[in-house]
């Protein structure tokens, strides 16, 4: 078990094969007798019953099952839970199980913080993704037209309940884009985190449960300790943004859901180090085994190549890092010690989206 470090918000991360179904982890942190499951179309046919079955018999429970995918990430899709919970007559001792991948955690927990002004949740993810990045921190919210999850806020979970076996399940796409963000834990962590991925690059595309039980352990292990320095965001927690600009830019043109936001971040992740490189922070003997493993798990190395520049400009600017309208970016000195800087000019993004982010479009 970790723990995030937030002095009274402080809260457990279990990490355990069977965590979905302990009843004794549901009893130790559901507060009230009413409960609330908010999960999908996918996920509720495999372990929705799982889990009621898991609760105390007393517990008042209701259920919202909402589409899948990142596109359903609004406003509009959110007001179905608080449906839901008013007509159910849920009060301010319920609690909100997020049982899913990202998409279920932000909105459920945004829901959370704002349902009669912040009722209890627990994060339940059932995606690698989830497991090691979106489900711990407390960040919580939707996407609006104009950009991705501007609408939202920093909420904490009671708990965050990991369940290794959930992973067999994974159609491969969505397994891989989860082992993007676990490769980013080792980029802007831990070098030796990132060796120790690199030689069991094959134990963790093959799902080997003790190597990613512990690859998962790990990752939140970085992610907890990030976010018990500075919970929101205010400079060190940005690095856990590492190709995240580029990322939300290509989610943002392409339409929500086209790519995987893993998928976006590999793409993401690898402009960030060639920037890096072509800055000079980072010697350029970093990219090429990067580049090697992510092919190998089947993640791109490569933005869509129909972004024209001004188009990656306009999207990037709306990013949350930016002050005072200058943009800051999440880049690399070596592996295991990103920074944030906002060094880049907009004259030099524009060349560099140029040659490494554009098949040479029309602007």
């Amino acid at each position: 078990m970790l723990t995030v470090d937030l002095g009274d918000r402080s809260y457990p991360i279990y990490i355990q094969a069977g965590a979905l179904s302990d009843s004794d982890l549901y009893r130790k942190h559901l507060s009230g007798s009413q409960a609330i499951v908010v999960t999908t179309e996918r996920v509720a046919p495999l372990y929705l019953e799982q889990l009621k079955n898991a609760l105390d018999p007393a517990t008042q429970v209701s259920t919202v099952v909402l589409p899948d995918g990142e596109e359903h990430k609004s406003l509009a899709v959110l007001e179905q839970i608080y449906d839901v919970a008013l007509k159910a007559g849920h009060n301010r001792t319920t609690t909100i199980l997020a049982l899913g991948g990202g998409v279920v955690g932000d909105m459920a927990g945004f829901a959370a913080a704002s349902y009669q002004r912040g009722v209890p949740f627990i994060q339940i993810p059932t995606t690698l993704l989830a497991q090691v990045d979106s489900s711990v921190g407390g960040k919580t919210g939707v996407n609006h037209p104009l950009g991705k999850n501007m609408i939202g806020a920093f909420y904490q979970p009671q708990a965050v309940l990991i369940d290794t076996k959930v992973l067999a399940s994974l159609p491969p796409r969505e397994y891989a884009a989860g082992l993007a963000e676990v490769i980013k834990y080792g980029l802007i962590c831990d070098q030796e985190f990132y060796d120790w991925l690199q030689a069991r690059s094959e134990s963790l595309a093959a799902r080997d449960s003790v190597v990613l039980e512990e690859a998962i352990e790990r990752s939140c292990d970085c992610k907890a300790r990030v976010v018990a320095a500075d919970e929101k965001e205010a400079g060190l927690r940005a690095i856990l943004n590492l190709g995240h600009t580029f990322a939300h830019a290509i989610e943002s043109a392409q339409g929500y859901g086209v790519w995987l936001h893993g998928e976006a971040v590999a793409a993401g992740m690898v402009l960030a180090l060639r920037l890096s490189i072509s800055k000079g922070y980072l010697d350029a003997t970093a990219l090429a085994p990067l580049l090697e493993w992510l092919r190998a798990v089947n993640l791109p190395v490569e933005p869509p190549q129909d972004i024209a520049v001004e188009r990656w400009l306009e999207l990037m600017r709306r990013d949350k890092k930016a002050v005072n309208g200058k943009l800051r970016l999440v880049l690399l000195r070596r592996i295991g010690e990103a920074f944030l800087t906002d060094e880049v000019s907009e004259e030099e993004l524009r060349a560099f989206l140029g040659e490494h982010a554009t098949a040479g479009i029309a602007e």
